[in-house]
């Protein structure tokens, strides 16, 4: 296996799925990102302003600092004559997106060369 995404593997010659195996210039691939990255206040960052806002108002301060938490999933589909496979992976953070997406596009690479 060249690079694996998910259940589908890409050889230099084959797409491999539970749902069967194409030979790879024959394939086209989709990837979508349904995932969503979200800057909130952590839970410490409220218990601190609380307890250091009755000393003074300081603890205001604490409200200022943020988190990003990123949750969703990619979606890769690979297409061929007669043939459809769809993988829905879940990721947590963006370097998880960016890696799928960069699978596919190793993908492509293969199959760009192949036809």
């Amino acid at each position: 296996m060249l690079v694996s995404i998910g259940d589908i593997g890409v050889t230099q010659t084959l797409v491999v799925t539970p749902s069967g195996h194409l030979p790879i210039g024959e394939v086209h691939w989709m990837f979508t990102d349904m995932s969503r990255t979200m800057s909130r206040i952590p839970v410490w960052a409220i218990v601190c302003t609380i307890i250091f806002f009755v000393f003074c108002f300081l603890g205001l301060l604490f409200l200022l600092a943020k988190e990003e938490q990123t949750d969703g999933s990619v979606q890769v589909t690979v297409q061929g004559p007669g043939f459809v496979h769809t993988v829905q992976l879940p990721v947590s953070s963006p370097h998880q997106v960016m890696d799928y997406a960069q699978r596919v596009n190793y993908a492509r690479s293969l199959s760009a060369a192949a036809q």
